[in-house]
């Protein structure tokens, strides 16, 4: 792959990995986009499993527009990493992810959510945001996610699942694997949690 140097391309294959490891995604479900410099960034393929991807399974695309310059035909949701790397200048990497308790509660009817049942959720993470139900790769799904984050650094899609941004690979793998905890921590406990106080997240922000 020309102007990708080697050991970036060799980072970003091993952090899939890494992820996969962490129990992040199940088979093709999760995909990941890295800021190669200010007009270019990699995304994992389309139908590639993050676990075993290999640097022919990585595309080099547009940010302006997500379109491919070199490799593989990018993941199906490349419209909201290219939106989300071009309108958030701290982000470098953007990670969509499906664990299965983060996943659960995407899924579950009622909206109100409260996330903040540990230190690590407002203080790492922050807000929550949610985006409805649309179809996957959809150009309404990708502007829907790349609004949603402008104000927030992980959205759950309905029926789907989330996306997270960080500045750096281990910052955005620590955020997808925090909110699976937190969201665990939710369904062991079926929604009775004592959550904390806004006075505690308050004091976090300190």
């Amino acid at each position: 792959m020309k102007d990708v140097p080697k050991d970036i391309l060799n980072e970003f294959v091993e952090t899939c990995h890494r992820a996969a490891h962490h129990g992040l995604m199940r088979c093709s479900s999760g995909n990941m986009s890295m800021r190669l410099d200010d007009t270019r960034m990699l995304a994992t393929a389309t139908r590639s499993w993050m676990e075993n991807v290999t640097a022919e399974q990585v595309s080099v695309c547009r940010i302006a527009d997500g379109a491919l310059l070199e490799g593989a035909k990018p993941t199906v949701e490349i419209g909201f990493h290219a939106g989300i790397l071009r309108t958030r200048a701290d982000v470098n990497v953007v990670l969509h992810f499906q664990t299965p308790c983060a996943t659960a509660l995407a899924c579950r009817k009622s909206e109100e959510i409260n996330y903040f049942v540990i230190p690590e959720i407002p203080f790492y993470i922050g807000s929550i945001a949610h985006v409805p139900y649309i179809s996957p790769g959809s150009n309404e799904l990708a502007d829907a996610v790349t609004e949603a984050m402008q104000e927030h650094d992980l959205v759950v899609m309905r029926n789907h699942g989330m996306v997270t941004v960080a500045a750096d690979y281990a910052h955005v793998i620590q955020n997808a694997e925090f909110f699976e905890f937190a969201c665990e921590l939710i369904t062991i406990n079926k929604g009775e949690m004592q959550v904390l106080t806004v006075e505690n997240v308050e004091g976090l922000k300190g």
